[in-house]
C-alpha cells in the first residue's frame, strides 16, 4: 500500500493549511491513519491519529488547532491545521495501518508511510 502526502508549503503564523494523504493499492481496510512530524533537529513525533471508527487523538501542542479526518470511501486522510505557529514547522508524514489483499486467500497487515511534506511557518 502506498501513501501520497500533499499540501505542505510556506504559510505565515496564524494561517491555515490542509494536508492530504491518499492511500492506494490493494487495500482491504485501513484501520488507523495518523500524522507525524519531524521538526528540524528533533525526533519524529505523533501529531494526530484517527481510527476506523472515527476516534481521534492529538498531541497536546496541537489540540484545538489541528483536526484530523478521513474519507474512508476515498482511502484518504486529512490534517486541517489552523492558527499555525512557527514551532509547527516540520516535515509532516502520514501513516496508515490496515489490511490488504495479497491474494484470494491472504489478507495480511500493512504499515505504510508517506514520503513527507514540508510545512514552514514564518513569523
Amino acid at each position: 500500500v502506498q501513501l501520497q502526502a500533499s499540501g505542505g508549503g510556506l504559510v505565515q503564523a496564524g494561517g491555515s493549511l490542509r494536508l492530504s494523504c491518499a492511500a492506494s493499492g490493494s487495500i482491504f481496510k485501513i484501520n488507523n491513519m495518523a500524522w507525524y512530524r519531524q521538526p528540524p533537529g528533533k525526533e519524529r513525533e505523533l501529531v494526530a491519529g484517527i481510527t476506523s471508527g472515527g476516534s481521534t487523538d492529538y498531541h497536546d501542542s496541537v489540540k484545538g488547532r489541528f483536526t484530523i479526518s478521513r474519507d474512508s470511501a476515498k482511502n484518504t486522510g486529512y490534517l486541517q491545521m489552523n492558527s499555525l505557529k512557527t514551532e509547527d514547522t516540520a516535515v509532516y508524514y502520514c501513516n496508515a495501518r490496515g489490511l490488504y489483499y495479497r491474494d484470494s486467500y491472504h489478507i495480511p497487515g500493512f504499515n505504510s508511510w508517506g514520503q513527507g511534506t514540508q510545512l514552514t511557518v514564518s513569523s
